[in-house]
C-alpha cells in the first residue's frame, strides 16, 4: 500500500452525478465544529473480498477452472473460505497454504443473499492453490472533509462510498485517512462530470475510518496536527438563500465560493435535502461547477455550517445536491 500513496490518483466515484432530473456528483446535541473543506486521501478495507473477474488456472496437466466450475460470479463477496474470514488475496492465500483434500467450502455474499459453495483450488504451477478468481483488496480515493467534532470524529462526503461496478454501498472492514494535496481539475461539462486531480500526500496516516452510511463517511482523527488551523463553527439550519461552500481546488487550503441554496427539503429522501447553485464567477471559470471530489464540501450560511455538497446534475455542472447537516450529525 505505501508504495502507492505517493502517486497520484484518479478520483473515485465519491461524488453522485445526477442525470436529467436527478440520477446518481444521534447522541447527544453538537452546536458547533471545526469547519472541513480540505482534501482527504481514503482507503477503504472492504469486509469479505469483492470478486471483480473470473480466471483459469494453469497447472502442470492442463487449464482448470475452479471458480467458474462453481458458478461463482463476478460481483460476489468472498466472506471466508473453510471458516477463514477473507478480507484480501492475501487472506486467501493464506487459508489454502495448508490445503489437502478434494475441496473447500466458500461462504459469498450475492446481492445481500448468503451462498455457500464447494470449490476444488487448482495447484497452478508455481505449486500454490489458487481459486481461479480476482478480488479487489481495497478502494482509495480522494474526498472532502465536512468538520471534524471536538472529539476528533469526523464526517466526509455526505453519501455512501458507492462501488459502482456493482452499484452498492461498500461495507467496511476497516480504512484509514491520509493528508492529499489537488494539483488540478478537469472542467465538467454537460453531460459529462468533471473531476478534482490529487495525490496523497503522505504515507503517514492521520486518521482511521469507522464506517460507511447513507449520510457519508465517519471516522476518527488521531493527528492533531491535522485540525490545529481549523476554526469552530456554529451549527446552523439552512434556508433558501444566499450562501458558500468551502472547498479545495489546488494544495490543502479550502477556500469560499458563493453559492445559491435554492431548495431545502428536510423530508427529501436519501442525501438530497438541498438544491444548490454555484454563483461564485471564479469557481464557475475554473471547473464550470461541482466536481466528482468535491462531495462533503461544508455550506456555510450566515456564518453557521448548514450542510454538505452530495451531487451534481449531469445536466447542468454548476447545480446540484446537498444533505443537511443535521442528517450527518445524527448518522
Amino acid at each position: 500500500m505505501k508504495k502507492r500513496l505517493g502517486i497520484f490518483l484518479a478520483i473515485f466515484s465519491i461524488i453522485c452525478v445526477m442525470g436529467l432530473n436527478a440520477t446518481v456528483a444521534h447522541g447527544e446535541s453538537v452546536n458547533e465544529v471545526y469547519l472541513g473543506g480540505m482534501p482527504a486521501g481514503f482507503r477503504i478495507d472492504n469486509k469479505g473480498a469483492i470478486i471483480i473477474g473470473i480466471n483459469d488456472v494453469i497447472t502442470e496437466d492442463n487449464i482448470k477452472s475452479p471458480s467458474k466450475d462453481a458458478d461463482v460470479k463476478a460481483g460476489d463477496i468472498l466472506l471466508s473460505v473453510d471458516g477463514v474470514q477473507i478480507n484480501n488475496s492475501s487472506d486467501i492465500e493464506n487459508a489454502l497454504a495448508d490445503f489437502e483434500g478434494d475441496g473447500v467450502t466458500i461462504v459469498l455474499n450475492r446481492g445481500g443473499e448468503i451462498v455457500i459453495k464447494i470449490i476444488k483450488p487448482a495447484k497452478d504451477v508455481s505449486g500454490k492453490y489458487r481459486l481461479g478468481m480476482f478480488v479487489r483488496d481495497e478502494i482509495t480515493g480522494i474526498g472532502t472533509v465536512t468538520y471534524i467534532k471536538k472529539d476528533l470524529s469526523f464526517a466526509a462526503l455526505g453519501h455512501p462510498v458507492v462501488d459502482y461496478n456493482y452499484q452498492r454501498p461498500v461495507d467496511v472492514n476497516s480504512g484509514e485517512v491520509y493528508r492529499c494535496s489537488i494539483i488540478g481539475v478537469n472542467k465538467g461539462e454537460r453531460g459529462k462530470a468533471g473531476e478534482i486531480r490529487g495525490f496523497f500526500a503522505s504515507d503517514k496516516a492521520v486518521g482511521t475510518i469507522e464506517c460507511n452510511k447513507n449520510e457519508g463517511i465517519f471516522g476518527k482523527i488521531n493527528d492533531e496536527e491535522f485540525v490545529k488551523n481549523l476554526s469552530l463553527i456554529e451549527v446552523g439550519k439552512a434556508k433558501p438563500g444566499k450562501a458558500s461552500i468551502y472547498t479545495t481546488l489546488d494544495g490543502c487550503e479550502p477556500l469560499s465560493y458563493g453559492i445559491d441554496i435554492v431548495k431545502v427539503d428536510s423530508k427529501a429522501p436519501e442525501n438530497k435535502n438541498l438544491v444548490i447553485k454555484i454563483t461564485d464567477e471564479k469557481l464557475i471559470s475554473k471547473t464550470n461547477g461541482i466536481l466528482q471530489g468535491m462531495s462533503g464540501s461544508p455550506i456555510v450560511q450566515n456564518n453557521k455550517i448548514v450542510g454538505a455538497v452530495t451531487h451534481v446534475f449531469l445536466n447542468d455542472p454548476s447545480r446540484g445536491f446537498g444533505i443537511l447537516i443535521g442528517n450527518m450529525l445524527d448518522a
